[in-house]
């Protein structure tokens, strides 16, 4: 399934690199990722000095390098493999409003190309967590506070050892913020994401699944493996919803 997305991905970053100067990506930072990323890591005929790279979610309250931070964790497992050519961390300023202005600033210099993204356990996008997620934010950057579910998926994750240490708020993009990217690639394996991939694809589209938003989008791929599919799809490999 990474190799899948990853393969993917890189076709379609040739393919804009053929036709414009440079290509604005945003990336989720997740062990769900992990394999998407090692493998679009090694992916070769790719001009990564025409890229800028974003990611889409932050904790706040943690030490600039404290490894559980997101802006960390992909700098270790992707940003720092490929020469990219840019990349714009989350967390830069101490005072969170002002943060969320700066990075806001930033993804509208120019239009983003391709989003890299996942789904959470309780169907959240990045940190917009049901039932208060908003699908129609005016805001493209908010602070949040994280619901009872996202804080222990990053403990089942192996991100924390414990749900006290996980921080209670961070900083996200939201909801149309994301979506306002040309192209979507949501990579989501195993089983803990089968029941909010069901109601993704099945349920109403609305802020109790936010990711559900993503059958809204024309351009948007998903990549399952057999233990994150639901049950009424019929898969092949590699498998794309």
């Amino acid at each position: 399934m990474g190799r899948a997305a990853a393969s993917d991905i890189a076709a379609a970053l040739r393919n804009r690199l053929a036709r414009q100067d440079s290509v604005r990506m945003v990336f989720a930072a997740a062990p769900s990722q992990a394999e998407m990323l090692d493998a679009l890591a090694a992916e070769r005929d790719i001009d990564w000095r025409r890229v800028t790279a974003f990611h889409m979610d932050e904790y706040l309250g943690l030490p600039a390098q404290a490894p559980e931070r997101f802006g960390v964790w992909l700098t270790r497992n992707f940003f720092s493999r490929v020469p990219l050519g840019a990349v714009h961390l989350i967390g830069q300023e101490s005072d969170p409003d002002r943060e969320a202005a700066r990075y806001t600033a930033l993804l509208a210099e120019a239009p983003i190309d391709i989003v890299c993204l996942g789904i959470g356990v309780n169907g959240h996008l990045a940190f917009n967590d049901p039932p208060v997620a908003d699908l129609h934010d005016t805001k493209h950057v908010k602070i949040v506070e994280l619901d009872a579910i996202c804080r222990q998926q990053q403990v089942d994750d192996k991100c924390f050892a414990t749900l006290g240490d996980v921080p209670t708020h961070a900083i996200t993009l939201t909801i149309p913020r994301l979506l306002d990217a040309d192209r979507l690639f949501c990579v989501v394996p195993g089983a803990a994401k089968r029941a909010a991939v069901e109601q993704s694809l099945y349920g109403p589209i609305g802020a109790a699944c936010p990711a559900s938003a993503l059958r809204t989008h024309p351009r948007c791929t998903l990549y399952l493996d057999r233990d994150s599919a639901p049950s009424q799809l019929s898969l092949q490999a590699p498998a794309r919803a």
